[in-house]
């Protein structure tokens, strides 16, 4: 077990972390919507994008979800959602994976008829959060026009909040998001021939 700090440097390093926290809050006076940008390889994107989505149900906010490239099976959060927050526009593309599709065409027309609906949520000025889940793939796979997506969540309703989780996803996402995180994989159940657990994974 490492030494416990020095009482005398600990109480000094905190007031110094303490007055750069109280300067960092001063300079932060915008009130806006902002774009989150959930990337990288690892577990925990889409997680940490419905933890965001119940935070601002705990506060009463109108909330929106269009899920893409996610399986036909009911996620354990669209099923919460179902039951206890049926106010919340929710669509899901519910075509499967494209490696199990194998049909770029078809691919297209169902992320065409899923950001529909996501484009009428982001032209809303109702909706206070939305989230789109694996948006950055139908950019990836050329299924959506890039600029079209970009210019649209740039002229959403200024006090809209969006996250958009998936891989990759183009510079210009990266750009324009005010928010970006990258989810590193350092280890990973499944690569251990560990199945995907019901309430952990999905």
């Amino acid at each position: 077990m490492k030494p416990r700090p020095d009482p005398e440097k600990f109480a000094k390093a905190m007031v110094k972390q303490k007055a750069a926290v109280t300067r960092s809050l001063a300079r932060a006076t915008t009130e806006q919507g902002v774009l989150i940008l959930l990337t990288g390889d690892g577990k925990g994107k889409t997680t940490s994008g419905f933890g965001m989505v119940f935070r601002a149900l705990g506060y009463g906010q109108k909330v929106g979800v269009v899920q893409f490239i996610k399986g036909t099976q009911k996620s354990g959060e669209e099923l919460l959602l179902a039951s206890h927050y049926p106010e919340v526009e929710f669509h899901q593309m519910a075509t499967g994976f494209t490696w199990d599709t194998q049909n770029h065409a078809a691919d297209s027309a169902a992320a065409e008829r899923s950001w529909a609906h996501a484009e009428k949520m982001l032209q809303d000025p109702g909706f206070d959060l939305i989230l789109l889940d694996e948006l950055t793939y139908m950019i990836a796979h050329r299924n959506l026009d890039e600029d079209r997506i970009i210019d649209c969540l740039q002229n959403r309703p200024a006090h809209q909040s969006v996250i958009v989780t998936g891989r990759g996803g183009g510079a210009a996402l990266r750009r324009v998001a005010d928010t970006v995180s990258e989810v590193k994989n350092i280890k990973h159940a499944f690569d251990a021939g560990i199945k995907a657990r019901q309430g952990v994974d999905y």
